[in-house]
Formats: C-alpha cells, sequence, structure tokens
C-alpha cells in the first residue's frame, strides 16, 4: 500500500486514539518478522513441552509467516487490556484450602468475545473513516488462530517475556489480556523494551508444580493451567496434592512477580467477579448439577472446560482441603452423574481426606511465601 508518510502517522495515531476509548491501555506496532521467536516456539514443540494440545502443532507454516494466514499483512498491531478486578482477594483463597482459587482472569465474563468486538468495532471505524484512500484490509485475533502473540507484543514493546513467559509491561505488571490486528499498512515500527527480569527467579522458586522447568521454559504437562483447563484426561497422581484448591487456571507466578505491584486495575464492569467465584466454598461449587454450571457459567470462560473437568478439578481440590464427614458424603453423591475417569478423581479425594483426617491442616512454606509477596506487592485497590 503507497501512502505517505504523513498519512501513516495519521492512521497510527487514530487507531492508538480509538484503542484508548476502547479501553486498551496500550497499541504498539511491529514487523512480521518471526525469526528467533519462531524457532523456540518449534522447539517448545518437538520437546512435546506442549502436552496434548495438538492444535499447536497445526499451521505452522502461518504462525512462522503471518502473511500466510491473512495476506497482505505487514504489520502486527499489539493491544494490551487489563483485567484485574477491584478487590482481587488473592490471600482469601491461597489462605483456606476450603474455598475455591480460580484464576483471576475468569471470575468475570469471557474476554475472547468482548475484546474481540471492541477490535472489530475499531477497526471498522478505521476503514470508514480513512475510506477515500487505498483499501485498509485487516483481520483480528484474540487468543485465537496460529500467532504467536506474546512474540509480537514483545517485539512491538508492550512488555518483555518473564521467566514464565507472560509479558510483563514496566508500568502495568502482567494482569493484561493481549489481542492483535494484522493489517496491510506498512505503519511505523515501536521500539522492544530491555528484558527487566534480572537474576530474580520468584515465579520459577514459587510455582506449585516446578512446571517452570528454566527461564522462560514452561513444561505445560506440569502446569496447573494446563492440567485443570486444556487436559481433558485425568490429573496425574503425583501432582494432585500440589494443585491444592486450585480448581481453574493459577496465578502464581504472577502473584510472585515483583513487577505487579504496579498493576493498574480494570475499570471495566464485565471482568468483576461473578456468582460469588472470589470467594466460595469448594462444595458450594460441587453442589451445582449440570444444569446449574451451564446456566451460571454462561458467558464466563469457565463453561467451555466442560461439566466432567469441573467435576475432577473440584473433588481434587476437595480432597485436598480439611477433613470433614460431610465432604465424603457430599463427593460420593455425584459418582451417579460422573463418567469413570471422574469416579477415579473421587475415589482419589475421599482416600486422600480419610488419610488426612488425623493431622493438622498447614499452609505450605510456598503459599506462606506467596502470601508474603502478595502483601508487599499489591496494587491499590486489589
Amino acid at each position: 500500500m503507497e501512502l505517505s508518510k504523513n498519512k501513516l502517522i495519521e492512521i497510527k495515531s487514530f487507531i492508538q486514539k480509538q484503542a484508548a476509548e476502547a479501553g486498551f491501555q496500550d497499541t504498539r506496532v511491529s514487523n512480521t518478522e518471526t525469526s528467533g521467536y519462531f524457532e523456540k516456539y518449534q522447539s517448545w514443540i518437538t520437546n512435546a513441552r506442549h502436552g496434548e494440545m495438538s492444535y499447536l502443532e497445526r499451521n505452522q507454516n502461518l504462525r512462522q509467516y503471518p502473511d500466510q494466514l491473512h495476506p497482505g499483512t505487514c504489520r502486527v498491531i499489539s493491544l494490551r487490556y487489563n483485567y484485574l478486578p477491584r478487590d482481587a482477594q488473592f490471600c482469601t483463597p491461597l489462605s483456606d484450602n476450603n474455598l475455591a482459587n480460580i484464576s483471576r482472569y475468569a471470575l468475570g465474563r469471557d474476554y475472547h468475545k468482548l475484546i474481540r468486538k471492541k477490535l472489530s468495532r475499531l477497526c471498522t471505524q478505521l476503514v470508514e473513516h480513512f475510506k477515500q484512500d487505498e483499501q485498509i484490509d485487516f483481520r483480528v485475533f484474540v487468543d485465537s488462530a496460529p500467532v504467536l502473540e506474546s512474540s509480537f507484543a514483545e517485539k512491538s514493546g508492550i512488555g518483555w517475556k518473564g521467566k514464565h513467559t507472560l509479558v510483563i509491561n514496566q508500568d502495568a505488571g502482567s494482569w493484561f489480556f493481549l489481542s492483535e490486528i494484522f493489517i496491510n499498512v506498512p505503519l511505523a515500527i515501536d521500539t522492544p523494551v530491555e528484558n527487566q527480569c534480572g537474576s530474580c527467579n520468584a515465579c520459577i522458586k514459587l510455582c506449585p508444580t516446578q512446571a517452570i522447568i528454566a527461564p522462560n521454559l514452561v513444561d505445560a504437562t506440569r502446569c496447573i493451567s494446563y492440567l485443570t483447563i486444556e487436559n481433558k484426561q485425568a490429573i496425574p497422581v503425583a501432582l494432585r496434592k500440589k494443585l491444592g484448591n486450585r480448581i481453574y487456571g493459577c496465578d502464581d507466578c504472577q502473584l510472585a512477580c515483583p513487577w505487579n505491584r504496579f498493576s493498574q486495575i480494570t475499570q471495566d464492569a464485565d471482568f468483576q467477579p461473578r456468582e460469588k467465584l472470589d470467594n466460595i466454598s469448594l462444595l458450594a461449587l460441587w453442589q451445582w448439577s449440570e444444569e446449574e454450571f451451564s446456566e451460571k457459567l454462561q458467558g464466563n470462560p469457565i463453561r467451555r472446560i466442560g461439566y466432567q473437568s469441573w467435576l475432577r478439578n473440584l473433588a481434587v481440590a476437595i480432597g485436598n482441603s480439611n477433613f470433614h464427614q460431610d465432604k465424603i458424603f457430599a463427593l460420593e453423591s455425584k459418582k451417579n452423574v460422573a463418567n469413570d475417569m471422574v469416579v477415579e478423581h473421587i475415589n482419589w479425594a475421599i482416600n486422600n481426606l480419610k488419610t488426612n483426617s488425623h493431622e493438622k491442616s498447614t499452609t505450605s512454606q510456598k503459599t506462606l511465601k506467596l502470601i508474603n509477596c502478595i502483601k508487599n506487592m499489591l496494587p491499590r485497590d486489589a
């Protein structure tokens, strides 16, 4: 596309302005070159660090060459959208194993549709505003399709990849969603920022399952987020106790990160907790029928894992909680609606509760350290 320098500046300024008005906190541009990033991704796949997420193996050429995913693409616009809710109560579920511990991004509405709608509207405004110029072509992505999302965010300067592989922004920590616009306009490219993790290894040390096996290298098969969300099979017995009360995702590596003292609270009501998911007992959730699960979690990302995975995760968490005979009865009561895989987890939970019935419940040293980190680092109002 042939456009003057002034016109390109005007287009980029328009995009940034409209993105800010739509609620995005950062909008930056990179080229489509994936050299260096793609090879690391390919190595991760080759070494089977992705578990059973077979979709990550497909369309490698599209990941490597964005202009093949959307012809004509010459720039990738990366955008940042905060999701940390006010009064996030991180310490509450960490301190009480009878409560459900749910990743904070999943407390409210599913971000995929919300952010995609914002991006589509932004691009429609862009095309309409500059319709007198050469044709502007685009495609939006929100954690979808074969896109090296965090790599483009790093290239554009939104932040750097921490040792936990999440993108960290020096002014906003890491509690944000990423999204992209592939566009055929040769906008000015922004400058990457310096990696500022230094010698800090807090995320590695405090990972409950030691899933961060080396700086910038995560073994998904050990990651609680993978085990409770993407994984549809049995959770490895050796890792079940390490899950504690985490029933959907895990925030521990972010909670351990010193840069999150600069996190910014979201102003978007859609990401505020619903159904009391930020402070609710495991038994209360266990009592939900499949119909209640579908109804109460309508529009929430948790719903995508399905009722059986939900029961599986809850069974493990209840098995790791304080012993009470009512929990045994509750676990037994669901066997008639659980599949064979889930029944095995229920039996494990019952046996674990009985085994630990005479032991005093104690908080692990890792969790105590994590709580201490949180108290020292939480942003105002979190």
